[in-house]
């Protein structure tokens, strides 16, 4: 276990896989001690249906030397928020990082239809798992952030501010609106807590081999390359550790305030703190789609990873 987060107290929303889980895991490995909150927990499966849990979470920041505990909490709930946010007090007396990586609304997109033939439910439900939950989150646990200077606050999302400047294609419309409202959550976040010198970003992974990607795909992470046949462009994805140990780094920064406002990516953080994926590349996930896969160019990875 690392020391460079040694003290520090950071609670992951949504942290029952993909990046969420990644990212626990290595704010726990830099020596932070890690709440870890979700829906999946034990026998109780979310509306996500998958089998990843909380508590499995917890396992894996224990085996790399840190400390977690996991919470089940429905961020949706401003009753379980505030029960969370008092029993961290209690415990901790503080936040210093919060990263709030709740979504699970994937199920709910329904590929190219316009909002009009898309179901409204389908749609509601989005927006209210990708921004109500985050604005209920951030009521309720950024009084502890602010509590001491160098707070962290980060909202995840999927894609940077500049690929989410133009419609994503192919999508949806409260897909689209509930990934891009993160940009301006962060935004807002950065403003309201400037005076406690706390620093709020939104932060998105590049091409992401959560556990449903990998699935879909039919292979594993060991294995990830056969699906480059079937999907050229999965050439550039990463693993989620990669994101998970730019978030420790970033954690680690004193001088992180200067990203305050501003979305940031996996493959930035690489840069700025000198960190490689698991298999020692470097991929650069969302230069590569806006330069690569947008442009309708062939896939080739080179001068990306």
């Amino acid at each position: 276990m690392g020391t460079e987060l040694a003290g520090k107290v950071a609670l992951v929303a949504g942290g029952t896989r993909g990046a969420s889980r990644a990212i626990a895991v290595e704010l726990g490995r830099a020596g932070a001690t890690v709440y870890v909150t979700g829906r999946t927990s034990g026998s109780h499966r979310s509306e996500v249906g998958r089998p990843e849990t909380i508590e499995q979470t917890v396992e894996l920041i224990e085996q790399a030397g840190g400390k977690g505990v996991a919470i089940r909490v429905d961020h949706l709930d401003p009753d379980q928020v505030s029960g969370l946010a008092r029993r961290v007090e209690a415990e901790q007396g503080k936040l210093d990082v919060l990263v709030d990586g709740v979504w699970g609304g994937d199920n709910y997109l329904e590929w190219g239809k316009p909002v009009w033939q898309h179901p409204l439910a389908d749609s509601l439900r989005m927006i209210r798992l990708g921004i109500d939950a985050h604005i209920i989150t951030s009521h309720f646990l950024l009084p502890l952030v602010v509590r001491e200077p160098g707070g962290l606050v980060i909202e995840l999302t999927d894609g940077t501010a500049e690929y989410n400047a133009e419609y994503r294609e192919g999508t949806t419309l409260a897909f689209y609106v509930a990934k891009a409202a993160a940009h301006k959550l962060a935004i807002a976040e950065a403003a309201e807590t400037a005076e406690h010198g706390c620093t709020a970003i939104a932060l998105t992974p590049g091409w992401l081999r959560s556990e449903a990607m990998l699935e879909i795909f039919g292979v594993t992470e060991q294995n990830w390359r056969d699906a480059i046949a079937n999907q050229p462009h999965f050439c550039i994805s990463e693993s989620p550790t990669f994101i998970g140990r730019g978030v420790a780094a970033l954690a680690a920064d004193p001088e992180k305030s200067r990203f305050s406002g501003r979305t940031l990516d996996s493959g930035t953080l690489a840069k700025l703190y000198d960190i490689d994926d698991v298999d020692g590349s470097r991929p650069d996930g969302w230069r590569y789609m806006m330069e690569v896969e947008r442009a309708g160019k062939p896939a080739d990875p080179t001068g990306y990873r």
